[in-house]
């Protein structure tokens, strides 16, 4: 059983692992016995990351790469695949969201997120398919959303690549299947990170922010999820535990999709 979920000899790029879900996601994967290359965009981040990973006993290396840039992309696929070993295992995690009513978002605004939550994930599993087509094996995973299922007020450039991007999923692994390359998306629910941290932040009367009472008042759970609720579905579709489970969303969420919500 230890084997079936092992990671032990695989690579797996992480990108956007600085923090957050992609950092809990890549230490999971370095606990399974997986090597961890990550990208961020800017030098002082990749110095502060590379610490994080040092501190918590994790050799990973670490690139600066625009992901929305398909040459840099291109070059941080060839060197880690030259300097670590090829890419085994692909998480397309870095993503943002802009919470501005539609009606007044710009469209440089929207274009801007679903460049980088939509055609980034495009632009690098088109990087490592070709290697994982010749070795005839591969795991590509995407950071999906429960956007990817639902709307919310002011979250329509987000939950419109959200949406498109359980699409590319369902895409990769009709097309690429017959190379016995699997992609999957993982969709959490509301996970306490910096980008959900407004969200959470309490009231000058000292109560919960609104949408934090909201979302309690929408969660079995009855709580926000963390980082770590997230690797041990992560290492399921990134092992050999998932080799037949293919255009799959799973949902990490506490429950919300499965729940109409608390009576008033």
């Amino acid at each position: 059983m230890e084997q079936l979920f092992s990671l032990e000899g695989k690579t797996a790029l992480v990108t956007g692992a600085a923090y957050g879900i992609g950092y809990a996601i890549a230490k999971a994967y370095a606990q399974a016995g997986a090597k961890i290359v990550f990208n961020c965009r800017g030098e002082e981040h990749l110095k502060k990351a590379l610490a994080d990973y040092e501190a918590d006993g994790i050799s990973a290396k670490g690139y600066i790469c625009d992901v929305t840039d398909e040459e840099q992309v291109k070059q941080m696929v060839s060197d880690a695949e030259r300097e670590v070993g090829p890419i085994d295992i692909l998480v397309n995690n870095a993503g943002i969201i802009k919470r501005i009513p539609m009606h007044e978002m710009s469209a440089g605004d929207f274009r801007q997120v679903v460049d980088i939550d939509l055609t980034a994930p495009f632009i690098v599993a088109k990087a490592v398919l070709p290697g994982m087509m010749e070795r005839r094996s591969g795991k590509i995973i995407n950071v999906c959303s429960m956007m990817s299922e639902l709307g919310r007020e002011t979250v329509s450039a987000y939950a419109a690549a959200k949406g498109g991007l359980k699409m590319l999923t369902k895409n990769i692994a009709s097309e690429y299947g017959m190379y016995n390359i699997q992609c999957n998306g993982i969709g959490p629910g509301y996970i306490a990170t910096p980008q959900t941290a407004p969200l959470r932040e309490i009231q000058p009367d000292g109560s919960r922010h609104p949408f934090d009472q909201f979302l309690m008042a929408k969660t079995p759970a009855n709580r926000w999820g963390e980082p770590e609720d997230l690797m041990g579905p992560a290492i399921f579709l990134a092992s050999r535990a998932s080799d037949f489970v293919n255009g799959h969303i799973l949902y990490v969420d506490g429950g919300i999709l499965a729940y109409i919500g608390k009576q008033p």
